[in-house]
């Protein structure tokens, strides 16, 4: 497992254009193959998304580190991530900034992913259980904030979570696909406006992001919320 990590790193990620050091560090360095049901560990490092049970996937390695990549993360940053899934993610996330709070909307995959993560010894991540799109959020701040289910636009109550000078990055339903975005707050000087400079980073598929800031709940035709993601 660990060459196949290694090889992960190397061909899928470095060679699909990930820069950034720490984020290739990270990756090398979180188990994937823990985070899966036993019976899918063996393809832990394929180039694809996997099943992890609920419907849902846990993301291609790609999207994990793009995700990670355009979050610009130092160290010293409080990241919140919306979509936990198995928790793969929240783990790589954990390795590259101070504390993670990762909220999934699926209590199954809320409870096992906790679990996970606190066997594996990622000890600066918190799982809830919510709509992290909407009122789970509300009244707090973040030095950035990732999304692992595609919006129709970004949704308001993240945009208000987000610090002055902090990150964010979603994928945003456009059409026959998704864009995954990157979103800067700009500094207000303390006025409390809020400004936003957006950047594309790469065409992707996700699930739809349901909740408050995403597609209703109770729309027959939309997967459960979770992580899942794929290039198109």
């Amino acid at each position: 497992m660990e060459a196949a990590r290694a090889a992960m790193v190397e061909h899928q990620l470095r060679g699909g254009g990930i820069r950034d050091e720490r984020v290739l560090g990270a990756m090398g360095a979180v188990p994937r193959e823990l985070f899966l049901p036993p019976k899918r560990r063996e393809r832990a490092y394929d180039d694809g998304a996997l099943p992890i049970g609920c419907g849902q996937t846990m993301s291609q390695p790609w999207v994990v580190a793009a995700i990670c990549e355009g979050l610009e993360l130092a160290g010293d940053e409080d990241v919140l991530e919306v979509g936990t899934g198995s928790g793969y993610s929240a783990a790589v996330l954990s390795l590259l900034a101070r504390t993670v709070v990762s909220i999934e909307l699926v209590e199954e995959l809320a409870e096992r992913a906790r679990e996970t993560l606190t066997v594996l010894g990622y000890e600066n991540v918190e799982v809830r259980a919510g709509d992290g799109s909407g009122e789970a959020v509300d009244g707090q701040a973040f030095d950035a904030v990732a999304v692992h289910a595609a919006a129709p636009n970004l949704p308001p109550a993240l945009a208000r979570a987000l610090r002055p000078g902090g990150r964010l990055v979603l994928p945003i339903a456009e059409g026959d696909a998704d864009m995954l975005v990157a979103f800067t707050r700009i500094d207000d000087g303390g006025s409390g406006e809020l400004r936003l400079k957006r950047r594309p980073i790469a065409p992707c598929r996700f699930v739809p992001l349901l909740g408050e800031g995403g597609y209703p709940r109770n729309d027959p035709g939309s997967p459960a919320g979770g992580a899942v993601g794929s290039p198109p």
